[in-house]
């Protein structure tokens, strides 16, 4: 039975190590959101004991009320609502009775206040759940009959203009431009430079640079802001007749728009890394090169391929460590390993020292006196000089370092800067794992004296960029390379281009075609979809050579 031991880690509380008599317990971060119900999770390295005994509650039977007494509540609570003396009691009693209606009821109760008279003003607000509650099934057809309902027995009220508003969506639904393709992108504001990028991508990926390629692009702007963003579904759908959205690219609208095309019945492909985006709803997938992605082949690429099994973390205290130590720490467990020393900081850290000593255990004297006592008086009573450095209390003890990597999930600027401290803090033999943020030009200048002892992952490499099409293209159109953005967006237009040439024409058979992608041949490499309606996209383990980014070639 896989134990959880879940642990609070703030961002100025340390950890580290096994040995206890030298560094304090690592604890992994907390999750951004907390799954409920998550079990505790053991920390790796350490012994978690016997599992506690599992204490059986004992279940209440709570009597459900009578469907009969719940609806003679009702039938009383619309004679009040007529005959009270007064206007305000009146209402309170529309309220309540409204509210039993919307929130209380089963779906037999509501078929029995929709089709019953006595019931009086209730029964267009049971037609309307029940409207809802056929969407919740994706069952239209249900839907537009009881909302059909609502607007003739209920004309001209608030409730039939809604019923009305919901009606003119799923009729927009249906009328389908098979090559037309809507997309949600930041083209104005801050983020308008990255959003031009995807953009391009996608324009080539559906043809559009190619004379005759038949395919549309309907466009809108989400400004960076979810409201837009989901307004700009609303139109894409109702005013464009779109097959399929490609979006969004931000964390913050991303959900939005997720969200409304799965509402509306529209496949959407989004282009965000956002945690559980694929979860908002079954049309919803997603073509980025996620963390879990690359979590994954760097764990494996580490214990398998490297045989590592201990590990050391060192993560920013922001929504991207945490997320990526959170899935790392998950990983090497899975796969029998340990993290044995993990230490966070500050996003505006820029003097690593004293975050490095705390890491390898040289921070926490007091832990270790007995063997800084000793060396200390080896050290004064050696006869020999030593440098000004060697000489520093802080100095005297060694570095424990009983892990074969450290983990740094930040940018190739703050690994640089660590990599410094551990140079200067003895930390040696160790290696350097890190995502594709390290995948920059100066990675080697950066790494400095563990410029041969960083791997990374990413889905560009030197050679697939030679190989791709796309990118030579792109290069010739634009004259420069393409990013992952630009990547990624073309892939999607591709697909969906490709996928709609071949036969899909309705937004159902799209989504069906989505869900069995196999080996498709993307820009850099094959693309498959998994479970959880991910594009598996291709990660390279990679590292330094000659001071040359290239893929890591394992000697076994």
């Amino acid at each position: 039975m896989k134990l959880y031991f879940s642990l609070l880690l703030t961002a100025g509380l340390l950890a580290s190590c096994t040995t206890v008599a030298t560094k304090r317990t690592p604890m992994k971060p907390a999750a951004t959101t907390a799954a409920a119900g998550k079990k505790p999770k053991a920390v790796g390295g350490l012994t978690t004991g016997k599992p506690p005994e599992q204490i059986e509650s004992e279940t209440l039977s709570v009597p459900a009320t009578p469907t009969a007494d719940v609806l003679g509540q009702l039938k009383s609570l619309v004679n009040q609502a007529v005959q009270a003396p007064s206007k305000a009691d009146q209402e309170s009693y529309r309220l309540k009775a409204i509210d039993i209606v919307e929130n209380k009821l089963n779906e037999d109760q509501l078929e029995d206040v929709a089709d019953e008279s006595d019931f009086g003003f209730l029964r267009g607000h049971a037609m309307f759940r029940l409207g809802e509650i056929s969407l919740d099934k994706k069952d239209t057809s249900d839907a537009k009959m009881y909302f059909n309902s609502v607007t003739e027995f209920v004309p001209g009220s608030d409730l039939a203009l809604r019923a009305q508003e919901i009606i003119l969506q799923l009729d927009s639904a249906k009328n389908v431009k098979s090559q037309t393709v809507g997309v949600v992108l930041p083209l104005s504001g801050r983020n308008a430079p990255v959003g031009q990028r995807a953009l391009r991508g996608l324009e080539m990926g559906l043809g559009l640079h190619i004379p005759g390629s038949g395919f549309q692009l309907a466009v809108m702007d989400s400004e960076g802001n979810p409201d837009s963003a989901r307004r700009g579904v609303e139109r894409l759908v109702k005013e464009d007749n779109v097959i399929a959205i490609v979006g969004s690219l931000l964390s913050k609208t991303a959900p939005a728009v997720a969200a409304k095309s799965d509402e509306l019945g529209v496949p959407t492909i989004a282009l965000s890394q956002r945690s559980g985006l694929t979860e908002v709803g079954p049309t919803v997938f997603r073509n980025s090169l996620t963390s879990g992605m690359q979590v994954r082949a760097l764990v494996r690429t580490a214990m398998e391929d490297m045989g590592m099994k201990k590990f050391a973390v060192l993560y920013p205290n922001d929504p991207y460590g945490i997320e990526f130590t959170n899935i790392f720490w998950d990983e090497v467990l899975a796969r029998g390993g340990e993290i044995t020393a993990v230490q966070t900081y500050s996003v505006k850290e820029t003097d690593f020292r004293l975050v490095v000593q705390r890491l390898v255990g040289t921070y926490f004297g007091e832990a270790r006196q007995d063997e800084f006592n000793m060396r200390l008086k080896e050290l004064q009573s050696s006869g020999k000089k030593h440098s000004v450095r060697q000489s520093n209390l802080e100095n005297v003890l060694p570095p424990i370092t009983d892990f074969d990597a450290i983990f740094i999930p930040d940018s190739a600027r703050a690994m640089g800067q660590i990599s410094a401290m551990l140079s200067y803090n003895d930390v040696r033999g160790v290696k350097l794992l890190g995502t594709n943020l390290w995948n920059t030009k100066d990675i080697a200048k950066r790494a400095g004296n563990f410029a041969q002892n960083l791997v990374f992952v990413d889905s560009m490499t030197p050679a697939n960029q030679d190989r791709s099409r796309f990118v030579n293209e792109y290069r010739s159109l634009y004259n420069e390379p393409p990013s992952l953005i630009e990547i990624q967006a073309y892939d999607a237009g591709l697909i969906l281009r490709q996928l709609i040439a071949a036969g899909a024409s309705s937004r159902e058979e799209l989504v069906q075609k989505l869900g069995q992608l196999n080996k498709f041949p993307g820009s850099l490499g094959s693309l498959s979809i998994n479970a959880e309606r991910e594009i598996e996209r291709p990660v390279t383990a990679l590292t330094i050579e000659k001071g040359e980014v290239i893929p890591l070639k394992v000697r076994k």
